[in-house]
């Protein structure tokens, strides 16, 4: 079954894949999954639309105040000194006035009421003197439809509310509610199984032996995966072991579309994930002309996707949000997209050797003059978790710079865009 494609020693800096071209490799090559499920609106957070919804109602379905004041005629309004008006009654939301308003009248309104008939606008509270059962106000009249909102202002019935493959965030989510949704059809999410490789971790309670660290990076994945809206199965740690490694591909392949996997995707003895993927599935490419994240391992294993990520932790997250989240945009439905890029001026100098692009880890801000600005977390190994958690986003320089100093233009990508 195998197509490998990997060699028995690493390749040369010059043969690594781009970044660019290895997204749009994977982009090439995952599906999207067709199954579909339908679900109250309040269960399709963070869902994506398996199909085009169309409003069956007009929003708002009539015309109604959008200010408290007073609803009348604009025929009736004085352009010179004041206009006096007769109130006739109150209007509130969900109580409509039963009556209209002829020549020299007016009723009073209150936000969202409908509007009376014969009334053609409303006058706000503010810009008027009540005395008794009369108002009085002089300037410049309203003009028609002036604070009110129609019909089918926000929405028409037969208008194409939210197409096939929108994410539901909140704003979605009343929207389908305001044209009387309440379930909805949306595509299946990615069935998503990961674990860690490695002799020398240590699970979350237990002391650390000799020699020994603690996995972090299995509650790295849990949290990415579960901040990207996808529910996913822990294998837990497998052991540097050839068939400890075959037995985790065969138990993620049966319950998953998408298997990540952390550490055991290098050229060392004990590292076996590529081996294994090359053995039981298909390898499409394992090296990147990035750091951090230098090998990545992307191929298929049975019906599943499989990314081999790297070891490091912040390798994880970088190469998480890299390839592994525009697959499983690309898997859930959802158009695919660049990533957002802002261009910062650097705050300090920020070294860098030529040959393989990198992911700076920086701090964004504005100076007084509303300038973009960023500067680095401090020392970038791919181990320092902590400055991870210092950073705001990632300073992109190409392969060929050899860094940028303090002053100079470059590329940022705002981790709020990777959520």
């Amino acid at each position: 079954m195998s197509t490998s494609t990997v060699d028995s020693c690493a390749p040369p800096e010059d043969q690594l894949l781009s970044v660019d071209e290895a997204r749009q490799r994977i982009l090439d090559a995952v599906q999207v999954i067709d199954a579909s499920e339908q679900l109250p609106i309040r269960a399709a957070l963070n869902r994506v639309l398996a199909e085009a919804v169309v409003s069956g109602i007009d929003v708002p379905p009539f015309a109604n105040s959008a200010m408290d004041g007073y609803a009348l005629r604009c025929a009736d309004c004085a352009t010179a000194g004041s206009t006096r008006l007769m109130i006739l009654g109150t209007c509130f939301a969900g109580a409509p006035f039963d009556g209209e308003v002829q020549a020299g009248q007016c009723v009073r309104i209150m936000t969202g009421a409908p509007m009376p008939a014969g009334a053609d606008a409303v006058i706000m509270q503010e810009q008027v003197e009540r005395e008794d059962d009369t108002i009085r106000f002089s300037g410049t009249p309203p003009d028609t439809g002036e604070n009110v909102r129609h019909a089918g202002d926000d929405t028409c019935r037969g208008d194409l509310v939210l197409e096939a493959g929108t994410r539901l965030g909140a704003a979605e989510i009343g929207l389908l509610a305001s044209v009387g949704i309440s379930e909805i059809r949306v595509k299946r999410q990615p069935r998503v199984a990961f674990f860690s490789t490695g002799d020398e971790l240590t699970s979350l309670g237990a002391p650390l032996a000799k020699g020994h660290i603690y996995d972090c990076n299995r509650y790295t994945l849990f949290a990415l995966l579960t901040q990207a809206g996808l529910s996913c199965h822990d294998l837990g740690v497998v052991a540097d072991d050839r068939e400890a490694v075959r037995a985790a591909f065969r138990q993620a392949g049966e319950i998953a579309d998408l298997i990540l996997t952390s550490g055991g995707v290098s050229v060392g003895e004990a590292d076996f994930v590529t081996e294994t993927l090359e053995e039981m599935g298909d390898i499409m490419f394992w090296r990147m002309a990035m750091k951090p994240g230098k090998p990545l391992a992307f191929g298929r294993l049975q019906q599943a996707w499989f990314f081999g990520l790297p070891g490091n932790p912040v390798s994880v997250i970088v190469t998480f949000y890299q390839f592994v989240l525009p697959a499983i945009r690309k898997m859930a439905g959802e158009p695919a997209r660049a990533p957002l890029l802002l261009q910062a001026q650097a705050g300090e100098n920020l070294k860098k050797a030529p040959g393989r692009a990198e992911f700076q880890r920086g701090i964004l801000s504005r100076d007084e003059a509303g300038q973009w600005i960023v500067t680095s977390t401090g020392a970038q190994e791919s181990h320092l978790l902590s400055s991870m958690s210092k950073a705001n986003c990632f300073v992109l320089l190409p392969a060929e710079s050899t860094g940028a100093d303090k002053g100079e233009v470059v590329s940022v990508q705002p981790f709020c865009d990777l959520i």
